[in-house]
């Protein structure tokens, strides 16, 4: 691998290389790679094969050399060796700008074509696709160019900035890399930023008067001194605007001054000198220059109407003159507080002193607007200032509508102008789709084709135009096995599923509405696999062999692998038995039973005397779906009388009489017991001899044992291994003495057919007869081969004969021990 090189972009799990050697005695060699401590350990070898595999992500640009250890062995001697691996350089990394943000300040009389900024971004990667070139977003109102290769940034040639227009422009710059390959695709990567270019104020904009048309009153008791109008101009140039000079260039008569700082208009005689009924004063408003000069300036009317009666009512005025609607477009949700500078509305009373008074209240949806202000003298200019932004909402209607009341108060006549007010809405994207639901609920049949309809889902998005179209997708855990309609909604299952309630039942993923600038909201969908009834009960054997004891059930068990209630609920039922009329079954637990008059064994034997029957039984296992199924398996039954033996051992061995395993832990551990018991007892009299064969001060009179007295031992059973037939014999002293004196040796007596004992030997005792357990047997012909039938009734065979055994070597031990009492 000496100057071996590997592209960045390769998949991790890529077999790399092989790795190749061997030996000079023809030992065979392993393979292995080691990294320096700390290090990424990036490949890994196979020791046999010598492949060597790459297991971990590369990165040039992070590290473009790896350190590698090769060494091979065969196993006694070991070669390293110390190699460099390269890795080259792919298209993975996009430019990067550098110095972000980008804000600029430029002044607006910046000549076109001049250069106002830099931008520079680098690409990590080498090559063309480290290469970088600049271009701007395509936009038809962009005032500015930037230089491919340099990044220089200018003012677009034929182009003007204007302050008063637009004092913030915001330019989207690309950085675009030379393209390269990346996992076997050529490519092209792309960052892009945003330029912030404020444009700062210039002194090129006259001044202007705000609020006109301007109306004044002079009223009886007026007095000279007193105001009649202020007026109020601003300089254009609002980034740095001039102070103002207000001046009367025509009109006064002398009759009225004004204020050069404020724009007061004030009265200099009585109202009774005046000679005229109307007054249009001619007022200039100048910018005074950083030397005090005048500069630009504006011109307005300010009309002076002298009132002394209650005759007019109060008049709303536009910029064109009285008006009695105003409409406006805006954008919806303006920040509560904000004026709406749409409405250039003017109120006028022409009346006199408190005549000229009255209050301003708008009519219409309740808290949304409100007017400023709302009691007024004469005149005002009417600000209409948003108080709920929420009831401004275009998606509640594209237009509002209120009435704007003017009505005088103090006044016996109390006359009112009414103007309507028309807000015509702009919608913005303000709302996100909202799903219906939060959670949806879906059941599904299982083994459903693929491509079957799951549930639908809907989301609503209220906005208009391509803000409120909604696009769905689905994602999460389990959303593999399904597929969601982008436009409607719809979820379905893909085409290649195919749905099992008993490998999984139970499904959760999320379903996500998404409008065009990425809004989005999720619901939950839960997708639950209803079972059908598709598998049938099965019993673990078509033929089963049981032992019943008169009075005790067997049972028999089979297993439907349905997921749900009822498809796995199972009902048995006897179909046929031999003999008829002789069995009961539990439908639900599936234990089978005799009929309630078969009480004893010699109804059992009278009823075999009477028929030949095998005493089996067909069973069938069926569960309660829709279509149900059903099983069948044949049960031969040995019938057997419960044994008069008493005590805890009699009964656990009639539990275990079909388990003779469990018989012979439990008497494996009684042995462990009594052995233990042994050992315990033995060690306690080895260490009392030892004390009392000390050798004492004391003197001591020590009896010795007579020589042919026996010394005393404890014999326990013993179990024998020697074929299955006897797992439950339980071998006694005195056989074993027997046996080693060469006495031959007793064998137990086979299992016997039911029938009446024999006649005992004239040589034997009554008390020393053996009690012989009547049992039936039977079978029933299966179609099954002849050997697994044979194989089947020897196993039943040997159980019966080993149950028999048991108890008759048990009986036959009580007997000895009960003729030791006589």
């Amino acid at each position: 691998m000496a100057l071996f090189s590997i592209s960045e972009d390769t998949p991790v799990g890529t077999q790399i290389y092989v790795l190749n050697g061997t030996d000079p005695e023809e030992d065979p060699v392993r393979y292995g790679l080691a990294f320096e401590k700390g290090s990424t350990e990036y490949f890994r070898v196979d020791p046999k094969s010598g492949n060597v595999t790459l297991i971990q992500e590369l990165d040039r640009e992070k590290q473009d050399e790896i350190s590698v250890h090769v060494s091979i062995t065969d196993g006694r001697n070991k070669v390293v060796e110390t190699v460099r691996v390269f890795v080259t350089d792919t298209n993975d990394e996009p430019p990067e700008f550098l110095n972000l943000p980008f804000i600029i300040d430029i002044p607006e009389d910046t000549a076109p074509g001049s250069s106002i900024y830099r931008v520079q971004a680098v690409d990590k990667d080498m090559g063309s696709g480290g290469s970088v070139s600049y271009y701007l977003q395509t936009s038809p109102f962009t005032k500015f160019t930037i230089d491919g290769h340099s990044g220089i940034l200018r003012v677009k040639p034929g182009e003007t900035l204007d302050f008063e227009t637009t004092p913030t422009h915001f330019v989207t710059v690309v950085a675009k890399d030379g393209g390269g390959k990346y996992k076997g695709k050529h490519q092209v990567l792309t960052s892009t930023a945003t330029v912030t270019i404020n444009v700062i104020d210039s002194q090129d904009m006259p001044p202007y008067f705000v609020g006109t048309p301007y109306f004044g009153y002079i009223y009886e008791v007026s007095v000279p001194g007193s105001e009649i109008y202020t007026v109020y101009a601003k300089d254009g140039d609002q980034g740095n605007p001039n102070p103002i000079h207000y001046s009367i260039i025509n009109g006064s008569d002398g009759v009225f001054d004004i204020n050069s700082t404020s724009g007061c208009i004030t009265l200099t005689t009585f109202p009774s000198l005046l000679k005229n009924e109307l007054y249009e004063i001619k007022v200039k408003a100048s910018e005074v220059g950083p030397n005090n000069e005048l500069q630009d300036y504006d011109v307005t009317t300010v009309t002076v109407r002298v009132v002394d009666l209650n005759n007019h009512p109060p008049t709303f005025y536009g910029e064109n003159g009285p008006q009695n609607k105003f409409e406006v477009t805006m954008y919806e949700h303006p920040p509560a507080g904000e004026i709406l500078r749409g409405f250039k509305i003017t109120v006028n009373d022409s009346d006199q002193g408190a005549n000229a008074k009255f209050k301003l209240r708008l009519v219409g949806p309740s808290r949304v607007l409100r007017v400023v202000p709302q009691t007024v003298l004469n005149e005002a200019q009417v600000t209409i200032i948003v108080e709920d932004t929420s009831g401004i909402d275009y998606e509640k209607g594209p237009t509002l509508s209120f009435k704007l009341l003017a009505v005088e108060i103090d006044t016996p006549e109390r006359f009112s102008a009414t103007a309507d007010i028309v807000i015509n809405l702009l919608d913005t994207n303000d709302n996100i789709p909202k799903f219906t639901s939060e959670y949806y609920i879906a059941r599904v049949p299982e083994n459903s084709p693929g491509g079957s309809s799951v549930s639908s889902v809907t989301a609503n998005d209220p906005d208009s135009g391509s803000w409120g179209e909604v696009k769905y997708t689905i994602y999460g855990s389990g959303s593999d096995l399904f597929s969601i309609n982008a436009s409607s909604g719809l979820i379905t299952t893909q085409p290649w599923t195919s749905l099992d309630a008993e490998v999984r039942s139970k499904y959760n993923f999320y379903v996500k509405a998404e409008d065009s600038e990425g809004k989005y909201s999720l619901a939950e969908v839960f997708v639950t696999v209803t079972d059908m009834n598709d598998h049938a009960p099965e019993f673990d054997e078509v033929l089963v062999e049981k032992t019943m004891i008169i009075g005790t059930p067997v049972k028999i068990e089979a297993v439907d692998e349905d997921a749900e209630s009822p498809n796995n609920v199972i009902e048995y039922s006897i179909m046929t038995a031999d003999p008829d009329n002789a069995f009961d079954i539990n439908a639900d637990t599936g234990e089978i039973k005799l009929k309630p008059y078969i009480k004893s064994m010699e109804i059992v034997q009278n009823i075999t005397k009477q028929k030949d029957c095998k005493w089996s039984v067909v069973v069938e296992a069926r569960d309660r779906g829709s279509p149900s199924f059903s099983t069948t398996a044949v049960v031969n039954i040995d019938i057997t009388e419960a044994t008069p033996l008493k005590g805890p051992m009699a009964a656990f061995l009639m539990k275990s009489r079909d388990n003779p395993l469990k018989a012979l832990g439990m008497v494996t551990f009684i042995i462990s017991v009594l052995v233990g018991v042994t050992v315990l007892i033995s060690t306690a009299m080895y260490m009392r001899n030892s004390k009392s064969n000390r050798i004492m001060p004391a003197r001591r009179i020590i009896k010795r044992r007579p020589r042919d007295q026996q010394p005393w031992t404890f014999k326990i059973p013993v179990i024998k291994f020697t074929n299955p037939g006897e797992k439950f014999l339980i071998t006694n002293p005195e056989s074993s003495l027997q046996q080693e004196t060469g006495s031959p040796r007793l064998k137990p007596p086979p299992p016997i057919a039911p029938c009446l004992p024999p006649p005992p030997p004239s040589n034997v005792r009554p008390n020393e007869r053996l009690r012989a357990v009547p049992t039936i047997s039977g079978a029933l012909a299966s179609k099954g081969s002849k050997k697994a039938k044979s194989s089947r009734r020897k196993e039943g065979n040997i159980s019966s004969a080993l149950v028999s055994e048991l108890k008759m070597k048990l009986e036959q031990k009580i007997h000895e021990n009960n003729q030791g009492y006589y």
